[in-house]
């Protein structure tokens, strides 16, 4: 297929990981597609977050739904288009009491129970995975199912195996100024398709911009590090902490999370009041992947705070027997948030589709996402 053909089966609009999960869920369909995207690559939230492919702790229903398909999908095409899974699993370890009880009761869910999560003793993790630091430890809850891919590499590897192996057409550098379908306005042409799906991430101003209203999404913004380990530490598994127990549905919404809330507002207020929960994980070099904090509003400052890092760093150093280490790369990310769901799926006319994760969990559950916009379309 050549970058001059103009009509399409479908077109996607955005060139994250979105709208590569919709580009290969079309292709898989045997539809002719097309990827359009204003940048000259993928630069955005896709490429800065952790590459966890997190099923763990999703809300339950449909996100954990569709991360549970994504995670199957991730797990099939990566081999397939060269991408490494780095490492496989999460291990989130309880320091409080309370934590704890979040976990038992996490442990008598479908979510937990079909996907053979265990609920280790501090005894039980140090050997399985003596990378953590445990003198705190209650327990230790371990998934086996949850991927880490190096996403900077990996959509860059995604979007060259559709182009290859599905024929997928991607044209860079093109902003798309209207969508009528099947006729697509850019900025270097006219285009057209049966079918338009727009997955334009954080351009919340942009096309379709009243969707984006309906829902009241907002921007968030969030801090990430690179850390070199001085010594030979090996993740067997991402990390997390406490913090995730409350920010994370699958475990927030469980009763018992609610007193540990009470007790993290006092003894953390600040990470609370930074958005900031640990999630850490490793790439090929040994270097870790460390974050994250979240500040939302209608805009947000594309500065990054030194004392928002070093309370993730904090955080980072209570999790793990890292000893000494040195950071060595700060970004941040910005991606869409709604208060009420983490994802929606508008249809503004029958030839047109707006998938929009607002969760941050685009790596997580896109595929999924994909999945239901063409089920019944």
């Amino acid at each position: 297929m050549t970058v001059g053909s103009t009509s399409f089966d479908v077109i996607v609009v955005g060139a994250g990981i979105v709208g590569l999960a919709h580009a290969y869920e079309a292709a898989h369909r045997g539809l002719k597609v097309c990827v359009l995207d204003r940048d000259a690559a993928c630069v955005s939230a896709s490429i800065r977050n952790f590459g966890f492919v997190t099923v763990t702790g999703q809300g339950a229903g449909d996100t954990w739904r569709r991360a549970r398909h994504a995670r199957d999908v991730w797990a099939e095409l990566a081999p397939r288009a060269g991408i490494a899974v780095q490492h496989q699993g999460l291990n989130l370890v309880a320091t409080r009491d309370k934590a704890l009880d979040v976990l038992q009761a996490f442990m008598q869910t479908d979510m937990a129970q079909s996907v053979n999560c265990a609920l280790w003793t501090a005894e039980e993790a140090a050997r399985h995975a003596p990378e953590l630091r445990l003198d705190q430890a209650k327990a230790v809850l371990h998934s086996p199912i949850d991927l880490r891919v190096e996403s900077r590499d990996a959509i860059a590897q995604l979007t060259r195996w559709l182009a290859e192996q599905m024929q997928v057409t991607f044209r860079f550098g093109e902003a798309v100024l209207e969508v009528a379908t099947p006729k697509v306005v850019t900025a270097k042409g006219q285009l057209h398709a049966e079918r338009v799906v727009v997955c334009t991430n954080a351009d919340i101003h942009g096309l379709y911009s009243a969707l984006f209203a309906k829902h009241q999404v907002q921007l968030c913004q969030l801090q990430m590090l690179r850390v070199q380990p001085a010594g030979d530490l090996r993740l067997n598994a991402s990390v997390m902490g406490d913090l995730s127990l409350v920010r994370y549905h699958g475990y927030s919404k469980l009763p018992e999370a609610q007193a540990l809330l009470e007790q993290l507002q006092q003894e953390e207020g600040e990470s609370l009041a930074q958005g900031i929960h640990l999630i850490v994980v490793q790439s090929a070099d040994g270097s870790l992947v460390v974050g994250d904090s979240h500040h939302y509003g209608a805009s947000v400052k594309p500065f990054a705070q030194d004392d928002v890092d070093a309370l993730m760093l904090r955080h980072m150093r209570e999790a793990l027997n890292i000893g000494d280490y040195r950071v060595t790369e700060r970004w941040v990310g910005i991606y869409p948030s709604a208060p009420q769901t983490d994802c929606f799926i508008e249809a503004p006319d029958a030839a047109t589709r707006v998938a929009i994760v607002t969760s941050g969990t685009g790596a997580s559950t896109g595929f999924g996402v994909a999945y239901d916009t063409f089920a019944d379309w």
